[in-house]
């Protein structure tokens, strides 16, 4: 039921990162459940984390271990290792011990990731015994495989790519995605992987991917859930015959900048557009805000409305709903005579009532289409923010309803 979402995109290889996929046969047997990343040595890695205070072993671990050498970043899917206590630390330990011991590094160099079932014990053995068939498997070319490996309830694997020239030189970026559901950023709720070969200082890749999580996987939402376990890493390898990119400024930094940003945005946007049982992809863009805040604040008060969002399901231009979450969002002193709402360019409401040209009828044509546009103009100041979420279907409950059975 993915909305516009397609076939993975041509997705480069990015010199000095490598994917192995195997299978443990976590949840399933034969399916290809676990994926090792291998980073070239001397590689800057940055990441941003979930914010739930009950997060996962994996994700202490990595957050722990990202501010060290990383050698290899460990996935596994079909079991989050979240709500697992003590024994979900050790076991997230032990499956690091044993790649660094396969693969000849130290253990601390290894960053564990898990995503799946919450509260279960990490099934360490089963884990284990694929390591080595996925460092046999290892290869440049792998993003397409491991798009697909760490899938849970997603419908499609999720990547992009982009490369540009510098001096002469070909930079790429290539990025991969997974998350369908327990989608609400304070972060990035997903699991996501972009690397690059430009060579980047680590305090400027951190910098770099904070903002760009910001921009895009900061910025999507499908049940309003913020999950306990899900992380962006970015990876620069460094292996570009370039200068490194020691400062926020310049050419080169600037090139870098909007292709990360531009993967981010893709891999992130993806996510929506594969949302559990989504038969639209709404984009609810908030302008003329005092400050940022407010307009994500009437931005996430729409986006997560089971109200607006059964609406949408229904192709119900139901737009009083839209307004009772414009009203309840908690603006200080908003002055409803100012605010304008539209369905893409269609004017449902103005001045605190109903717009004078608006008819059911151009309502209902906006939403029947798969991809929707809510702009809300607050008539306050001059921010603005936009976040992309989705409908809420039947699909979706019964996804969620039988998701361990």
């Amino acid at each position: 039921m993915a909305v516009g979402l397609g076939p993975l995109p041509t997705l480069h290889p990015v010199p000095g990162f490598e994917l192995g996929i195997a299978s443990a046969g976590i949840k399933r047997p034969g399916r290809k459940d676990v994926v090792v990343m291998r980073c070239a040595e001397g590689s800057s890695v940055a990441g941003v984390f979930t914010l739930n205070a009950f997060c996962a072993a994996p994700v202490i671990l990595a957050k722990q271990r990202v501010q060290g050498t990383v050698r290899y970043l460990l996935t596994n899917t079909g079991n989050a290792n979240a709500g697992t206590g003590a024994p979900g630390l050790e076991a997230a330990q032990r499956t690091c011990a044993k790649l660094a011991e396969l693969a000849g590094v130290s253990a601390e160099s290894v960053l564990p990731f898990s995503t799946g079932v919450i509260g279960e014990p990490l099934p360490v053995e089963k884990i284990e015994g694929a390591l080595q068939a996925a460092l046999d498997n290892l290869s440049e070319n792998n993003w397409a495989e491991a798009a697909t490996g760490i899938m849970t309830t997603d419908t499609l694997p999720k990547g992009a790519s982009r490369q540009f020239q510098h001096d002469g030189v070909t930079v790429t970026v290539t990025g991969i995605s997974k998350g369908a559901g327990m989608i609400r950023p304070n972060m990035a709720t997903m699991l996501g992987y972009i690397a690059t070969d430009a060579k980047v200082a680590p305090g400027v890749l951190k910098d770099l991917m904070l903002d760009g999580a910001n921009k895009s996987f900061n910025r999507i939402t499908i049940d309003g859930d913020t999950s306990t376990n899900d992380c962006c890493m970015l990876i620069a390898t460094g292996q570009a015959d370039l200068p490194e990119v020691t400062q926020a400024s310049g050419a080169l930094f600037e090139a870098l900048k909007k292709a990360v940003f531009e993967v981010c945005m893709e891999v992130a946007q993806a996510i929506v557009r594969d949302g559990e049982g989504a038969t639209k992809f709404v984009t609810v863009q908030v302008n003329g805000g005092g400050n940022p805040q407010e307009c994500l604040d009437v931005g996430y008060a729409v986006a997560h409305s089971p109200l607006i969002k059964t609406a949408l399901f229904a192709s119900d231009p139901n737009w009083g709903r839209i307004l009772a979450a414009v009203g309840r969002a908690g603006v200080p002193a908003l002055d409803v005579s100012l605010i304008d709402v539209y369905l893409d360019e269609v004017c449902i409401a103005s001045q605190g009532g109903r717009s004078p040209s608006y008819t059911e009828d151009q309502g209902a044509r906006v939403m029947a289409q798969e991809e929707i546009t809510i702009r809300i103009d607050l008539g306050r100041g001059q921010c603005s923010e936009t976040i992309w979420t989705t409908d809420l279907s039947h699909e979706y409950v019964k996804i969620n309803a039988e998701y361990r059975t």
